[in-house]
C-alpha cells in the first residue's frame, strides 16, 4: 500500500463538476493499493498517518499530530501510485490492485483512520474520474509505502 500524504490548508474533490468533499486544515492522502496488500499494512499506515507529528507547534516545529492539532482528512484512492516507469513511456499499473481487490481494503483504511481520528474523515470516491483541489500547507509532501516498514 502506498500513500502521498499533503499537509493542506484546504482540499476537495470534485466529481462531475460538483465538490463532493472538502476539508481546511489537515491532511489529503491519496491510497494505492496493490495485490499483495493486507489488514497489517492497512493498520501500520493508518497507525503512523494518525500519529505523524508534521503539524507546527507554537515555537514553529513540526510537533504536532492531526488529532493534536483537531484537524480533519481527505482521502482519495489513486491507483497511479502503483506506476511502474522502468520500460517505455507508457506507465505500467500491472502492480495495482484491480478494484475488487481494492476497494475492500480502501473502506477499511478509512473505516480504521475514522476509528482512531477526532476530526472529520472523507473521502473522494472510489474508482470514480476526480478533480482534487488543494492548498499544500508549507509544502510538506511525505511518501510512504507499507511495504518499507523497516
Amino acid at each position: 500500500m502506498r500513500i502521498v500524504l499533503q499537509r493542506v490548508a484546504k482540499a476537495s474533490v470534485t466529481i462531475d463538476g460538483k465538490i463532493t468533499a472538502s476539508i481546511d486544515r489537515g491532511l489529503l492522502v491519496f491510497v494505492g493499493i496493490e495485490h499483495s496488500d493486507t489488514r497489517e499494512d492497512v493498520m501500520w499506515l493508518v497507525r503512523k498517518i494518525v500519529q505523524m507529528r508534521i503539524f507546527s507547534d507554537t515555537d514553529n516545529k513540526m510537533n504536532l499530530s492531526i488529532t493534536e492539532i483537531g484537524g480533519d482528512m481527505l482521502i482519495v484512492s489513486q491507483f497511479t501510485l502503483h506506476a511502474s516507469t522502468k520500460k517505455g513511456n507508457r506507465p505500467s499499473f500491472i502492480g495495482a490492485a484491480p478494484p475488487h481487490i481494492a476497494k475492500p481494503w480502501y473502506e477499511l483504511f478509512l473505516q480504521s483512520l475514522e476509528g482512531e481520528m477526532e476530526g472529520h474523515v472523507l473521502s473522494g470516491e472510489f474508482g470514480a474520474d476526480m478533480q482534487v483541489s488543494l492548498i499544500n500547507d508549507g509544502p510538506v509532501t511525505i511518501f510512504m509505502d507499507s511495504n518499507n516498514k523497516t
